[in-house]
């Protein structure tokens, strides 16, 4: 993290030495420090989070004697997030879009800034580094607004995605014996609870960044509501998708040239968000997955439109790849689903079942209702929507009362970590 503050700092102020269009072959052209940025934090993370995967894939294919502790590497937190937000400075730099800090502070803070360090929002700079340089103070209305949406999101998290969690774990413990119902209700709490869990995630960190007077991006946007797959990559981890999408897609160039080249592309972006995810084949399992999602979309042979049931199941099918550890244990899942036991009894807590069922349900229709705000409790927000003028205190308190007994009464109480740590 040191490493990568002071690599791209120095990056920015040089390239601010230099001509925009500088191309000579002296060490210090902006290409240069462009690609020794690229150099840093992508060796970086190629190492840190790839290194051992890449060389267990060497010695498999080969057949090679495993050597017990040979790349028994640590992953640094947060390492996949913070190398994407600290390379969006440095492209921008270089292709004229910011001015360089000279604040180095300031720099390493919008580098390092807590609530989004370990798992996001993934931040531009030309959005989150302006605001360390400005003055900020302590705002009520704000901090209300960024008390409401921590709330809602410790509810995602500790209702929704931790007994999801307990449903998902316990159909993926062993896929090869489940019967098909058991598998069909542990594949969909997955989905939940990722959801609940990172979307969950992503409204703490924005809220507690309210808090301190700063505004990060929306990364979620009711993304099981999308009528298309397209749509869906609009909604879900908004921040990684249009980082894709203007760091990798559009250079690559975008759907500029010929439908070949930009299906091509897709499938680059895709497997590359996949591999992002982390060092396994079911990640890129996971991402080509998506890739042959988009494909109809891309050749023409589908519109987006109203296919929401359709792009459920297929988004849900995936999941089944991400959750699972090895792509055989992922068929496991998904051809144990569509054997003859899927209308058999379930071999899970029909209590446990039931109760998680009913909270996943009420999640639902509460986000289908409040589907035009950034979240539930952003209705009680006054500058946000007119139905507020309108709502009385009471009722404001008697919703965060509410939530706060359904936290008491149906938060898990064991721990289960968040599921983008390990990225």
């Amino acid at each position: 993290l040191g490493v990568s503050v002071v690599v791209d700092y120095s990056v920015g102020r040089l390239m601010a030495m230099q001509p925009v269009r500088n191309d000579g072959l002296f060490w210090l052209s902006r290409k240069h420090l462009l690609s020794l940025s690229l150099a840093v934090n992508l060796g970086l993370l190629a190492y840190f989070k790839y290194a051992g995967f890449f060389v267990e894939s060497f010695r498999a294919a080969f057949g090679l004697a495993e050597t017990p502790g040979a790349l028994d590497i640590i992953l640094p937190v947060g390492i996949s997030f913070y190398t994407f937000q600290t390379l969006s400075y440095t492209i921008d730099v270089y292709r004229g879009r910011i001015e360089p800090t000279r604040d180095l502070l300031q720099f390493a803070t919008f580098v390092t800034f807590f609530p989004q360090l370990v798992a996001g929002p993934i931040e531009r700079a030309r959005r989150l580094l302006p605001q360390f340089g400005r003055v900020r103070g302590f705002g009520e209305r704000q901090a209300s607004d960024g008390m409401r949406q921590i709330l809602w999101g410790l509810c995602q998290k500790l209702i929704i995605a931790d007994n999801c969690a307990v449903l998902a774990n316990a159909a993926f413990a062993g896929p090869e014996s489940a019967n098909g119902s058991t598998l069909l209700i542990g594949l969909l709490a997955f989905a939940f609870q990722i959801y609940g869990d990172f979307a969950g995630y992503s409204h703490i960190a924005i809220g507690t960044a309210r808090l301190f007077g700063v505004q990060l991006s929306q990364n979620f946007a009711t993304p099981y509501f999308a009528s298309s797959i397209p749509e869906f990559w609009r909604r879900w981890h908004i921040s990684l998708s249009t980082w894709f999408r203007d760091y990798v897609y559009i250079p690559l160039g975008g759907s500029r040239g010929t439908r070949a080249r930009t299906l091509a592309n897709v499938w680059v972006v895709f497997l590359v968000s996949g591999l992002w995810h982390g060092a396994a084949w079911t990640f890129v399992a996971w991402g080509a997955l998506h890739a042959l999602y988009m494909t109809p979309y891309v050749l023409g042979w589908v519109r987006e439109g109203r296919h929401a049931i359709a792009t459920f199941a297929a988004v849900v099918l995936a999941w089944g790849f991400f959750r699972a550890s090895t792509i055989s244990e992922a068929m496991d899942v998904i051809v144990g689903i569509f054997d003859g036991s899927l209308f058999s009894r379930p071999e899970l807590g029909l209590g446990v079942a039931a109760t998680t069922t009913l909270l996943v349900a009420v999640f639902v229709l509460t986000e289908w209702l409040t589907r035009e705000v950034e979240h539930p409790l952003a209705w009680f927000s006054p500058p946000q929507h007119a139905l507020d003028a309108g709502t009385k205190p009471t009722v404001r308190w008697a919703a965060y009362s509410g939530l706060v007994i359904l936290l008491g009464l149906f938060a898990y109480p064991g721990e289960v970590t968040f599921i983008y740590f390990q990225f």
